[in-house]
This record gives C-alpha cells, sequence and structure tokens, in this order.
C-alpha cells in the first residue's frame, strides 16, 4: 500500500487508487489535526462548565441581595438595595475565571515556541506534566539519522557481484539503502527486474534469472539462507560496537556484510538522564538488530528496549503501556512511527522527519534535540500550576468580594462598598490573572 503525501525517492512503479478524496490517509491526518487544533483543554471545560453556573447564581445572590435590603434596611432600605445588588452584579467577575486557562495556555505555547518546542493543542500542553512512560524510536530520534557505511566484508573477497548490490539498494527507499549509495562511488548500476520492498526487513530483486536478497538477518532466516562462519563472526564484532548490520545474499548465501554508523547525537544521553532523573520510565523501539538495540540502549542508559520492531507493533505496545494506566508520549521521526504517534497520549515529532509524523504529532522539535522534551514537561508543569493559582484567586476573590458587595459586613460596622470600588477591584482581578500567567515567561 502506498499512502498520498509520502514521496516515491526510488524508481517507479504502477499504482490503484483504492481510497481517494476525503478516504485517504493524507486526508484522515489532516482531519485529525484540524480537530485537534479546535479543542480546549480538559480544564478549560471544566471551567467553562463552572461560568455557566456562576452567572445564574450571581444574578440570584444579586436579587436575593435586593429583597434581604428591601426587607430589613429600614430607612433608605431602597437606595442601600439597589446599591448592595448593583455592586454585587459588578463586582462578580466571571471574567477572571474565563481568563485564567486560556491566558496560562497562550503563554506556555508561546514559550514553547520560543525554545523551538512547537505545541499544537492545548489538550497536550496540558498533559505532558503526566507523561510517566516515553517511548523513543532510536534512528533519527536518539541517533543522527544520518547513516554511513563503515566498512563491507564480502565472501572469500569476492565483491564482483557489487553493482547488484548497489542497484537493489538505489531503488530502496530506506536511509541505510542512502547509505550503501553513498558509500559506492562510480559504480554502474544494472537493470534489475521484480524488484520487491518488505516492510522493515530489506528488498530483493532479480538479475539475470538469480535472485537476490539485501536486508536483516530475519530475512535471511526466513528465505532459509545460509551464513559462512567468517561473515556471521564479522557481523557479531560489528554488532558489538553497535553498528547496524544488513546482509547481501543470493537464494542461497550471504554473499557480504555490511557495517553502517549511526552517531547517537551528543544530547541524546543527557536528555535520557535527565528524564530518568524525572521519574519516567523510558523505552526504545527499533527495527534494527537486538545486538545493536542492544548498544545503543547501554550506551545512553536506557533500561527497557525491543529489537526487530515493525511499524504496527510500536503502536501494539502504546496500547499496552495504556492498558497498564501509564500515560504514555511517542517521540520519532518516520512514517513508521506515525501509527504510534496517533495512538500515543501525547505525541512528538522530531522537526527533521517526515511530514506525515510532523502533521500526526501534537508536539513538534524543531531541532530534533531530545533535550528539549525535558524542557516541554516542565513548561507543561509550569503552566498547569499557573492555571491551577489563577482559578483559586479567581475563586478566592468572588468568595471574599460578594458578600462584601452584599452588605455583609453593614451590621458590623455601618461599610457598604461603592460600586465603582467593586468595578475597579474587578478589574484589578483580570489584571492579577493574565499577570500571574505572564510569570511564566520568565520561569526556566
Amino acid at each position: 500500500k502506498v499512502f498520498a503525501g509520502t514521496i516515491n525517492q526510488k524508481g517507479s512503479f504502477q499504482f490503484k487508487a483504492v481510497k481517494v478524496g476525503k478516504e485517504t490517509m493524507l486526508a484522515q491526518i489532516i482531519k485529525m489535526v484540524q480537530e485537534a487544533q479546535g479543542t480546549k483543554a480538559p480544564v478549560q471545560k471544566l471551567v467553562d462548565k463552572i461560568a455557566g453556573v456562576f452567572v445564574p447564581v450571581v444574578i440570584g445572590i444579586a436579587i436575593l441581595t435586593f429583597i434581604l435590603w428591601v426587607t430589613l434596611g429600614g430607612t433608605h432600605a431602597l437606595t442601600h438595595a439597589l446599591l448592595a445588588a448593583v455592586t454585587v452584579l459588578v463586582i462578580a467577575c466571571p471574567c477572571a475565571l474565563g481568563l485564567a486557562t486560556p491566558t496560562a495556555i497562550i503563554v506556555g505555547v508561546g514559550k514553547g515556541a520560543e525554545k523551538g518546542i512547537l505545541i499544537k493543542d492545548a489538550e497536550s500542553l496540558e498533559l505532558a506534566q503526566k507523561v510517566d512512560a516515553i517511548i523513543l524510536d532510536k534512528t533519527g530520534t536518539i541517533t543522527e539519522g544520518k547513516p554511513e557505511v563503515v566498512s563491507i566484508k564480502w565472501q572469500n573477497n569476492d565483491d564482483s557481484l557489487k553493482s547488484v548490490l548497489l542497484s537493489i539498494e538505489k531503488q530502496s527507499e530506506h536511509p541505510l539503502a542512502d547509505a550503501v549509495v553513498n558509500y559506492f562511488e562510480n559504480i554502474d548500476t544494472l537493470v534489475l527486474s521484480e524488484f520487491d520492498s518488505i516492510t522493515g526487513k530489506g528488498a530483493k530483486a532479480v538479475y539475470n534469472e538469480d535472485l537476490y536478497f539485501v536486508g536483516s538477518n530475519i530475512l535471511l532466516s526466513e528465505n532459509k539462507i545460509t551464513i559462512s562462519a567468517e561473515l556471521q563472526a564479522q557481523a557479531d564484532e560489528w554488532t558489538k560496537k553497535s553498528y547496524t548490520v544488513i546482509w547481501f545474499a543470493n537464494s542461497k548465501e550471504a554473499l557480504s556484510v555490511v557495517a553502517i554508523s549511526d552517531k547517537i547525537k551528543e544530547t541524546s544521553i543527557t536528555a535520557i538522564k535527565e528524564l530518568q532523573k524525572m521519574n519516567i520510565d523510558l523505552y526504545m523501539l527499533t527495527g534494527d538488530n537486538k545486538a545493536t538495540a542492544q548498544a545503543i540502549a547501554e550506551q545512553t542508559g536506557i533500561k527497557h528496549y525491543k529489537a526487530e520492531v515493525l511499524p504496527h507493533q510500536k503502536a501494539e505496545f502504546v496500547k499496552k503501556l495504556q492498558q497498564n494506566n501509564k500515560v504514555v508520549a511517542m517521540v520519532g521521526d518516520g512514517i513508521n512511527d506515525s501509527t504510534a504517534l496517533a495512538t500515543a497520549d501525547v505525541s512528538i515529532a522530531m522537526g527533521k522527519g517526515t511530514d506525515i509524523a510532523i502533521d500526526v504529532a501534537k508536539m513538534t522539535i524543531v531541532s530534533s534535540d531530545l533535550s528539549k522534551i525535558p524542557q516541554a514537561i516542565r513548561i507543561s508543569k509550569q503552566t498547569v500550576a499557573t492555571i491551577r493559582q489563577n482559578l483559586f484567586w479567581a475563586f478566592i476573590y468572588n468568595l471574599i468580594g460578594i458578600p462584601i458587595a452584599a452588605g455583609i459586613l453593614f451590621p458590623i460596622n455601618g461599610f457598604l462598598l461603592n460600586p465603582m470600588i467593586a468595578g475597579a477591584a474587578m478589574a484589578m482581578s483580570s489584571v492579577s490573572v493574565v499577570s500571574n500567567s505572564l510569570r511564566l515567561k520568565w520561569k526556566k
């Protein structure tokens, strides 16, 4: 299957359109993003409900205040009743309640953008502070995503079929294939037939009526291809050095093994340690072989990892963690990560990754730097704390202000609040909420 919006980087093929218009994968993704952008933070929905009750309650209190003053007010009862009722209406401040959440979120999203963290919706900003499990893709997320061929070992030092290897890799769309193509310079390509890309495993093609394979160890074992002790020993040595190993074989035996290096980003190890200090469980999922995955995990300090994982298995792993009551964040950069990104509670895409991953994700790290993820979580915590502070002061203001406006102090000391002062106090409550939200900008 191919999807609208993806790029055919190599070769050509014929395809049949089975879904068009709104039914296409890209249209569905765009719809999801548009819906997400229109959502409110969960706490805002609660505040909206409270505000919906607050207004009729205040009107009821104003009417009750008027009736009590008329009934019990004695001389000048009607004047005091009107003043008290109006003062209650003036001082009651749904504005502060309404501003408490959106002002904090606007500042939080802006602060994220300043640090290179694009946050697409309020819900993900609020939810990020609850994340207790993060799944990391390997290639392009933990590593640079710029693989380079380190060395190639040929069976019996016979490299006569390197043109076949190059020709197959030229038709493949995988980043590892690009590394092989870049390694072979000034070598002519051949005309192949029956080329087939095998998702998550490699590719195969026919040349001169012989079948050839390029890909993982799984691909070779599935096709019952033998590997010599010499090549296997070399592959084992390379995997211990955290190199990715790919195989080139005919229908019977492995012809060569290729070592590919993808450097770990300088900031990845620091970011992983920082996330672990925040008591977040980290998991690395990769389609690479077990030995390479283990080497990367050991170098970065990740305790939990799974190798040889296919794209749909990443989404299944996300669901498994969610079933264990984990709030899961998925971090990835490729088309193969998009399903898992859509499944996760908080989805984070690397900015240098594919457009589909970026469209699906609710957050995007522009620089593809993992150290931005702890920053995003801190911004989320600060924003949620600010929202709670705003709501607290808005409620306290109304709880104190409305009874005073109604004249509760009048029997004690004769104090009756002037409506003009009440208006100024109401305005100041909104100013205090906005000012508190703006404090977010200066927090580290």
